[in-house]
């Protein structure tokens, strides 16, 4: 059975608490969104303001094979802010738990059901396709939201959705909520948020239970503790559910979801699902020998399959196998004995409680095999102007391969600046900046700082440290000093 996908990233995941998106970073997700397979993509609440509006009209203007909606409450006003947008169709959202309907609206069910109806009517007349979403239906009475589903299909609504409004359903009770309501003649779809960790797993039953449509947003960003995370589900169904199915394709979900953590601010926890960091990253010595031999022993899928890589991870707890791929990854041909000598100095690094970067497990191996690399690019100067009323400004002066070239860049901060002065530069073109951690290692204002980044060169991905006590010097040399070696290979 075909399960189809409506991704509400740009209106419920936008309700994440500090994140708020422009009209063409609302265009470029909802443009990647279409490409992937998506069917349904809420674009917004066309009643929050003008600029959500504007927002709506360009994502609507472009023609995308999936079908626009925007959220709307069951009002007149709202819907004619949605016919504004020229959406294809509204997710018509009514509560039908007696706490929204008696505490929030005030007023009774009767009169819930007749606002219901006459907003399903008032769409239809306007030739809007309808999606009604009962509000809390996880806390509502089973026949009286039956009732609601039933009195707007007999007005004209063409799906209607059972939303967990507030995550209490378990995989248990979302299958006997959707098998109980299986015989409704039209559609229906589960909207489950995430506040006991359960959003996926109660989609998942949802569709056994019935549920021919899911709502989820990338990454599970949302309020509180976010929605169905729309990489694990769709891959779930995808790889665990032979019985069902969905147009989206799944090789580019690492796409999407980088797109999305990048342009929200919302990065994503190194070991999640899918498109964690670590997702397919091997450390251990008996998973790494395991996964050389047969990628099966220690991965229910492919990292190509979800458009990843895999990596082997430097650390103390890894092997020789593991250890060896990783240098030929670096270019690097070693013989046993070398090999065992890189790996004990790197347990001995690890054991002091450090993170052995790439750059580490570089400068360890050149070390053993007496092999010295002339960087190419080398810092002769930084010098920050910054100020609570001043645009944090840097100048850099850099030797790169034996020309002297000056540079300046702005940033939203001191190191923002500094980085963004250096990696303007022609030669850092194809270099991406994909993570940036900082601990300080001693206590008090002159703490040392110890800057790990990661940075990715195509396919490429490469850490590197830097650790001075100046956050700036640290951040700046653990940059250069990850493009010197992604310049090496």
């Amino acid at each position: 059975m075909k399960i189809k996908v409506l991704d509400t990233t740009l209106r419920d995941g936008e309700q994440t608490p500090g994140v708020s998106l422009t009209s063409m970073e609302k265009l470029r997700i909802a443009s990647k969104l279409d490409e992937i397979g998506v069917d349904f993509i809420e674009a917004g609440s066309a009643i929050t303001s003008e600029g959500e509006r504007e927002s709506i009209k360009r994502i609507t203007s472009e023609g995308f094979n999936a079908e626009i909606l925007s959220f709307s409450r069951p009002l007149t006003t709202d819907i004619d802010y949605c016919l504004e947008c020229d959406v294809d169709a509204v997710n018509l959202v009514v509560p039908t738990s007696d706490l929204h309907i008696f505490d929030k609206l005030k007023i009774t069910k009767n009169e819930l059901i007749n606002m219901s109806n006459s907003a399903v009517e008032y769409c239809n007349d306007h030739g809007l396709t309808v999606e009604l979403s009962a509000e809390d239906a996880s806390r509502s009475n089973v026949d009286f939201l039956r009732n609601v589903f039933l009195n707007a299909i007999d007005h004209g609504a063409d799906r209607v959705c059972v939303c967990d409004t507030v995550g209490i359903l378990t995989p248990d009770s979302s299958f006997e909520l959707f098998d109980s309501l299986r015989d409704i003649s039209a559609p229906i779809s589960c909207h489950c948020h995430n506040d006991f960790g359960l959003a996926v797993a109660n989609t998942l039953s949802a569709i056994k239970g019935g549920a021919v449509e899911i709502h989820s947003t990338v990454n599970g960003i949302g309020e509180r503790a976010g929605n169905t995370s729309f990489e694990e589900c769709v891959v779930s169904i995808d790889r665990l559910f032979p019985d069902f199915s969905t147009d989206i394709k799944i090789h580019e979900i690492y796409d999407i979801s980088k797109l999305v953590a990048r342009l929200t601010g919302v990065y994503i926890q190194p070991n999640k699902a899918i498109v964690g960091e670590n997702a397919f990253a091997h450390e251990s010595g008996i998973h790494s020998d395991g996964i050389i031999k047969n990628s099966a022993t220690y991965e229910a899928m492919t990292p190509e399959l979800v458009g990843r890589t895999r990596r082997f991870i430097i650390g103390k707890h890894m092997g020789t196998h593991g250890l060896d791929s990783r240098l030929k990854e670096l270019g690097l041909n070693v013989d046993d004995n070398q090999l065992q000598q890189i790996c004990n100095n790197i347990k001995e690094l690890a054991d002091k409680g450090k993170t052995v970067t790439d750059v580490d497990l570089q400068a360890i191996a050149d070390n053993v095999l007496d092999i010295n690399h002339e960087d190419r690019i080398k810092l002769e100067d930084v010098t920050i102007v910054s100020g609570n009323k001043v645009m944090p400004t840097a100048s850099v002066k850099l030797n790169v391969d034996g020309e002297e070239i000056l540079n300046a860049g702005v940033g939203i901060g001191p190191v923002d600046a500094a980085i963004n002065a250096i990696k303007s530069l022609e030669i850092f073109n194809d270099i991406d900046f994909i993570e940036y951690h900082v601990d300080a290692i001693t206590g008090g204002t002159d703490a040392l700082i110890d800057v790990i980044i990661k940075l990715q060169k195509g396919d490429r991905i490469l850490s590197a440290r830097g650790t001075e006590p100046d956050i700036i010097d640290a951040s700046v040399k653990a940059y250069i000093s990850g493009v010197n070696r992604l310049l090496q290979e």
